[in-house]
């Protein structure tokens, strides 16, 4: 993790949704300072969830950092946690991978999200971006991958796809370049 400073923190914030609550967050994090160095939001059944990396010039009580933020909300009602960053030992070793998209769709039914993670996780492929939605019958997965170059991704696809026809899914993984 890359950061402007060395006070580096995660930031979590969720409330149900309404317009400018990245602007408030972002403006409570700029007034302390602070550079984000990363972020990523959603809004999932009317709630809007957001974290975020964020560095500080100088350190601040992880407690402190998550009320000021709070308070940037004003009466939205805002539950914002902060924690310290402290590198875990497995981002201190990085094995070689690749970025892979994951696409899966079907009739909607339990496990479908537990049954695709177990096959991941049995591989060593870490799951950075996952999203899931169910439309009606129908339910959709979209996964953004970090796939070990050891594997060989013909062999996963096709894995992949058979546990889709088991599943009744359809099921896609490309390389992240087919979508630059």
């Amino acid at each position: 993790m890359m950061s402007r400073y060395k006070n580096v923190y995660v930031l979590d914030v969720m409330s149900e949704d309404r317009p400018g609550i990245v602007a408030a967050v972002s403006s409570a994090v700029e007034e302390l300072g602070a550079n984000i160095d990363a972020c990523s939001q959603t809004v999932l059944g009317g709630y809007f969830t957001l974290i975020m990396i964020v560095s500080l010039p100088e350190p601040i009580l992880p407690k402190d950092l998550a009320e000021r933020v709070r308070l940037a909300g004003g009466n939205w009602d805002l539950q914002v946690l902060a924690r310290a960053a402290v590198p875990s030992s497995s981002s201190l070793v990085k094995p070689v991978y690749d970025r892979f998209v994951i696409t899966a769709f079907g009739t909607d039914q339990p496990g479908i999200v537990r049954r695709f993670s177990q096959y991941l996780a049995s591989k060593d492929i870490n799951i950075v971006d996952l999203y899931g939605d169910r439309s009606g019958d129908e339910f959709v997965l979209i996964g953004q991958l970090e796939v070990p170059t050891k594997w060989d991704i013909r062999l996963l696809q096709a894995d992949l796809e058979q546990m889709g026809n088991e599943l009744g899914f359809t099921v896609k993984l490309q390389h992240e370049n087919v979508f630059v």
